[in-house]
């Protein structure tokens, strides 16, 4: 028992290493850069000019801003985050708030103020993201609470997760769901058993989506509400959406990251709109707003008549604003009482509307991509936890390079998977891919356990359209001994590969050379380029600039280039990866996340090609193995023997 004390304490320590790195980071990246270099990276809007001002839950102000130049300009902008608006009159002025709602071009924003300061009236004004210390905040909180738990359920739900107390199950049986495959209701039937814990293990491709929201229907034939929480925004939107269709009672707390009928349909505010007592609500507001407009005419009159009738309206707006805030409590609550489903990220559970619930059972997706620290911000409202993820893809997102190292980045998922195996089921059939892309991963990652779907065991491009060659859904291009050495970019630690990069575009023009999609198609192929190097993805996106074909295929979003990240959830009929490293010391760098390569290559439904340089990635076990697997299906080409057939 006192091991595991120790080492949540020991994680406690890590996250406040990593919010100073963070806070350290964004210092960097932010207050010490000019206005101009925050709009280059993303962390600002400059300039813009307030469109809309209404009162919000608090007395607050929330203000619509729009972004009247650069409209185009890439952004790092996303509901939840932490913002400030700021004067650029001289004396630097702040006001922060909450990032509630954006559009293309603008954004709500909630702030911590009932009154706007004057300055605000003075034009010149922009809108920074800031450091979001309320998520540290709340991850601490709910790991203090989770240290002090003594004879809780938290307590025992905190042993068992953590492996100093064995799970218990009932011996409770259920019908089988036609829908699901056999792990699949393994998975559903482990969640009906499981009295504390259970674990959906979903490979790539495997509908572990398709589980968990089975999974949630079949609690709520005996249970009255669920909290379903994710890491991610996307994630979270994906599960509201999926339950909304299955006609579940859901309302997703916090702000979608997209903008759908479905979603909006089914968020707090949208479901308040709707409520019967919704009229009153907004006729308090509404006279509150006109006291205060009138209040505000006598700003600038300082008799002593003119001060007391101020007084006398922001009185009566502030007493009409209370009055709202209450009649906006009880739609809250009668609205969380009626719910079946609450959806909303893992911090999210800590929301101020919401905050005071308590669960029969917890659902976590992406748990494996998950912080420890913030899983235990909703387990600590939870009698029960289901966890769904893999941690075999990719792990948290940990900032500094010492509490990565301290352990941070081992996810709760993945220590209870090792120390209590017998609370998950792994799913076994893949829905995605091609036997011969998944056959590599699966013996690395999934112990020989998976099989490919009858539906995809044999698809390739040839059966997509036959005017690509037959066979070879998976092909590994080698450069070793082509002289195609990486370059580090001087302003950063990145590295490229410009001549690896041209050779995986013309051979990706090549591929698509007979291939012309018909205007009636309805499913076009799509194809993703993958490189694990910000320098190479770059180089890549410039050259397909200058190559018409590949550039009208991007334009049309059917070619897309991204980092490893940017594609974890996706899938591509058609995925190249540049491996970019390529010197003679066999240094490979972060490719040794063996994990976020296995990410890569399960994107691809039908076809896969790598390019890298076997010199280099052989000093590795992992793709020393890759290596032997391609020579064994006789996908291993050599660049030499391709150069002859390319442009």
């Amino acid at each position: 028992m006192s091991e595991i004390l120790n080492e949540l304490r020991q994680v406690q320590e890590l996250l406040k290493i990593e919010q100073e790195e963070d806070r350290q980071q964004y210092k960097i990246k932010s207050m010490k850069s000019t206005v101009a270099e925050r709009k280059a990276m993303g962390f600002c809007w400059y300039p813009v000019t307030i469109t809309k001002e209404e009162i919000g839950f608090g007395n607050k102000v929330v203000l619509e801003l729009e972004r009247t130049k650069d409209r185009d300009q890439l952004h790092l902008f996303q509901t939840g985050k932490s913002a400030a608006i700021f004067s650029n009159n001289g004396e630097r002025q702040n006001l922060n708030g909450v990032i509630v709602g954006l559009k293309r071009n603008k954004v709500l924003l909630a702030t911590n103020k009932e009154d706007l300061p004057d300055w605000i009236d003075d034009g010149r004004l922009g809108i920074d993201l800031t450091f979001d210390e309320m998520s540290y905040r709340e991850m601490e909180i709910a790991m203090k609470k989770t240290i002090d738990a003594y004879k809780t359920r938290l307590a025992e739900l905190r042993d068992i997760l953590l492996g100093d107390a064995a799970p218990r199950f009932t011996d409770e049986q259920m019908e089988e769901i036609p829908a699901l495959n056999p792990s699949q209701n393994e998975a559903v039937q482990k969640i009906v058993q499981a009295k504390d814990v259970a674990i959906i293990h979903g490979p790539p491709g495997t509908g572990k989506t398709t589980t968990l929201v089975q999974a949630i229907l079949k609690t709520l034939e005996t249970q009255k509400r669920l909290l379903v929480t994710a890491p991610s925004n996307t994630a979270v939107d994906l599960l509201t959406e999926k339950l909304a269709l299955e006609g579940v009672n859901v309302i997703r707390i916090g702000n979608p990251s997209r903008v759908s009928d479905v979603l909006l349909e089914h968020t707090l505010d949208a479901q308040i709109m709707e409520h019967r007592s919704y009229k009153n609500l907004k006729d308090y507001r509404k006279t509150a707003e006109e006291y205060k407009r009138m209040a505000s005419q006598f700003k600038r009159k300082f008799g002593y008549e003119e001060r007391a009738q101020r007084q006398f309206f922001k009185a009566e707006s502030k007493r009409l604003l209370d009055e709202a805030d209450r009649v906006e409590e009880y739609i809250t609550e009668d609205l969380l009482n009626s719910v079946q489903v609450i959806t909303c990220t893992l911090v999210g559970a800590a929301n101020r509307a919401i905050r005071h619930l308590e669960y029969e059972t917890v659902f976590i997706d992406e748990a494996a991509q998950a912080l420890e620290p913030a899983c235990w911000i909703p387990i600590s409202r939870a009698k029960r936890v289901v966890l769904a993820g893999d941690h075999c893809q990719l792990p948290p997102t940990v900032k500094s390079f010492e509490a990565e190292k301290g352990g941070l980045g081992k996810s709760l998922f993945e220590k209870c998977v090792e120390r209590q195996p017998e609370v998950s089921v792994m799913l076994k059939t893949q829905y995605r891919m091609h036997h011969d892309i998944m056959e590599f991963s699966n013996q690395q990652f999934y112990e020989g356990e998976l099989e490919a779907h009858e539906s995809v065991r044999n698809s390739d491009l040839h059966q997509f359209d036959p005017h690509f060659a037959p066979g070879l859904a998976m092909e590994f291009v080698d450069t070793a001994g082509c002289g195609y050495n990486e370059v580090e970019t001087p302003e950063s630690t990145s590295s490229a590969n410009p001549d690896e990069a041209n050779l995986l575009l013309n051979h990706l023009s090549l591929l698509l050379k007979d291939y012309t999609p018909a205007e009636d198609e309805t499913e076009p192929l799509r194809i993703g380029v993958i490189a694990p190097y910000r320098a190479q993805i770059n180089y890549l996106q410039d050259r397909i600039e200058h190559m018409p074909d590949l550039h009208e295929l991007k334009l049309k979003r059917l070619l897309s280039v991204g980092t490893v990240d940017s594609f974890q959830g996706q899938e591509r009929d058609i995925i190249y990866i540049s491996m970019t490293r390529s010197n003679e010391s066999g240094e490979i760098g972060f490719l040794a996340d063996i994990r976020r390569m296995n990410v890569a290559m399960t994107r691809a439904k039908k076809k896969l090609v790598i390019v890298g340089d076997s010199a280099t990635l052989s000093q590795h076990p992992y793709y020393a193995a890759f290596l032997t697997y391609v020579e064994s299906i006789n996908s291993y080409r050599s660049a030499w023997e391709l150069t002859e057939c390319m442009p």
